[in-house]
Order: C-alpha cells, then structure tokens, then sequence
C-alpha cells in the first residue's frame, strides 16, 4: 500500500489535494504553510521509504519496529482528522498492523 500510493502521489499531487482538504484548522494551517504540493510530496517520499524499509528483509528489527509504530501513529491521525471518508478502511485496517509489528519486534 505504501509503495502505490507513494509512487501515485509523487507523480500526480494535484490527485491527492482532495485528503489535505478536510483537515481540522490547525493542521490546515500547517499543510497552508508548507504549501499543499509539497506536503504532499513529502508525504509520497515518505511512503515510498516506508515501502522500501518494511520490503527490505535485511533490515534490523528496530528500525522495523519503529516504522511500524509510526505507521500505526499515522494511520490514527489520518482516521481521527480526516474522518470517516471512502478509504478510512484503509486507515483503520493498517493501525492494527503497525502495533502489531510494534509490539511483536
């Protein structure tokens, strides 16, 4: 999941302006800030090496571990902030892995 939506929200951004959207103010505020391509941007590399780093079999456990306690913590704030939306199974459905990997590592 990582790896697709990064990869398709750093080729097409303007895709994606639909989810920064709906933010509460203050995190409007930041992503206003930051301007909504670039955030988005950040957003899709981060993804993408979050892909990588959980594909790569060779990486120690920790780094594992934390990834995916921030992918649980990630998930959580997209669902709380964003709302009850078409993909918030999504959302919903990868904060149990993320702790998951979190506590089992």
């Amino acid at each position: 999941m990582y790896l697709y939506s990064g990869i398709d929200i750093v080729r097409s951004p303007n895709s994606w302006t639909w989810a920064v959207r709906s933010l509460p103010g203050f995190a409007n505020q930041i992503v206003t800030n930051l301007g909504v391509e670039k955030f988005l941007y950040i957003q899709g590399v981060s993804e993408i090496i979050f892909a990588v780093l959980l594909l790569g079999w060779f990486m120690p456990k920790k780094i594992i571990k934390y990834i995916g306690l921030f992918s649980a913590i990630e998930m959580a704030a997209i669902a709380l902030l964003v709302g009850v939306d078409a993909i918030t199974f999504r959302d919903i459905g990868l904060i149990g892995p993320g702790l998951a990997l979190f506590l089992m590592l």
